[in-house]
């Protein structure tokens, strides 16, 4: 899953965005509400962090803007200001969430899972399976058969998006934009290393999780 953080303070940014890679998420960051807007203009998000106050254009004229161009994605604001009635100008907005700063990552991680599952309006948001393979997002744990699966973070997050798209054909280019920044050149084979460390640990059979030539790869449901 690809999340948007847009925020100018380096320190800050740098510790979201490598907590949200840790995390599993594929993250793009800028530091200008401008670049924000393009960003989100140009790229498809499961949710954004917004900091409100930011140059060129600020995070609440960010956020109506993407409102006006009708972007639905969740958009979390982050700000030092606490007072209730900036809380109500960021929501009114169109802000989803407002966390104030000093936060804990592990708050804003679950705000992000939070409005991610009210987003997709899934039915169990929680845990993903396709047959005897399950995956657990809030423990961050894999099994399949009942048996734990040791996976790396982006073992998890690609099993994680095959798991959202069981049954249907994924490409290489559908799992770059998801689960991997644009630092990755796509003319390079880590899809299909990563691929393969993942089939090793959860389908060693290779009957479940399979190649289409040409095309790119399926989970089988079951």
């Amino acid at each position: 899953m690809r999340i948007l953080v847009v925020e100018d303070d380096n320190k800050i940014a740098s510790f979201v965005v490598k907590g949200l890679k840790q995390a599993g998420y594929a993250v793009d960051r800028c530091a200008d509400g401008e670049d924000g807007l393009t960003y989100a203009e140009t790229t498809s998000y499961d949710a954004a962090v917004i900091d409100v106050m930011l140059p060129k254009l600020d995070g609440l004229s960010l956020i109506q803007r993407m409102r006006a161009k009708k972007m639905r994605t969740p958009v979390i604001i982050l700000s030092a200001r606490a007072a209730v009635d900036d809380r109500v100008k960021g929501l009114q907005a169109g802000g989803d969430d407002y966390l104030t700063k000093p936060f804990a990552f592990s708050e804003l991680l679950a705000r992000l899972h939070a409005l991610i599952r009210r987003a997709t309006q899934s039915a169990e948001p929680t845990r993903l399976t396709a047959g005897d393979i399950e995956l657990d997002l809030l423990a961050r744990e894999a099994r399949r058969a009942g048996g734990k699966i040791e996976l790396q973070a982006r073992e998890f997050a690609l099993l994680e998006y095959l798991l959202r798209n069981a049954g249907r054909t994924v490409t290489k280019t559908m799992i770059l934009e998801h689960i991997f920044d644009y630092s990755f050149d796509p003319q390079t084979n880590v899809i299909d290393v990563l691929m393969h460390r993942l089939r090793a640990k959860i389908d060693p059979d290779k009957t479940r999780l399979q190649t289409i030539r040409g095309v790119g790869y399926v989970l089988k449901p079951g």
